[in-house]
């Protein structure tokens, strides 16, 4: 853990500099990541990221949290909750375990939405995540259908847990096994 971490305040910094803080991390464990963590988006790496993200802030379905749970030792489940109206609603499943970083190839708690069927899943989105601090975690958010397009950063916080884990939703792809596709420093 980076003990100057708490002096930072991530919301001011670029995209570039979110980066380079995630590779000072460590990826928290499986087991750490247990209940719903608020979330909130961060500077993004261009004006189209920032527009694409104004989905997760629309004030119609505004995003509120990602939540986990422990499978195993090596694996878990989430899913994403957003706000319609007054009734949280959970939404993307998530596939979650530890494994080498997109971008310096050092363990990261990683989110592989491939794994079940949504619109997540459907743009191949992997999201990456360490430890700021006790209860703040960065996380690096990729999507996409080529190399190029899934090495763009897109940060996120997370703060928690807040709420207990709800439950698990989602449908899993029949045979689907996490591979060098989503996280490409599997090999």
């Amino acid at each position: 853990m980076n003990n100057n971490s708490r002096l930072i305040d991530v919301h001011q910094l670029s995209t570039d500099q979110l980066v380079a803080l995630f590779s000072t991390l460590q990826a928290p464990t499986i087991e750490e990541m247990h209940g719903e963590y608020a979330a909130s988006m961060l500077n993004q790496p261009n004006p189209l990221a920032t527009l694409a993200g104004l989905s997760l802030t629309n004030p119609l379905l505004p995003w509120q949290s990602k939540a986990f749970r422990p499978v195993d030792q090596h694996t878990g489940r989430g899913y994403n909750t957003f706000l319609l109206g007054r009734k949280t609603i959970q939404l993307y499943p998530m596939h979650t375990l530890i494994a080498p970083s997109r971008f310096d190839g050092q363990p990261a708690y990683q989110l592989v939405y491939r794994y079940f069927h949504s619109l997540c899943g459907a743009i191949n989105m992997v999201d990456e995540i360490r430890r700021l601090d006790d209860g703040r975690y960065l996380g690096i958010g990729t999507w996409g259908f080529n190399k190029k397009q899934c090495q763009i950063p897109y940060p996120f916080l997370l703060q928690g847990p807040h709420h207990g884990y709800r439950g698990d939703i989602g449908r899993s792809r029949r045979g689907f096994e996490v591979s060098s596709a989503q996280i490409p420093a599997l090999t």
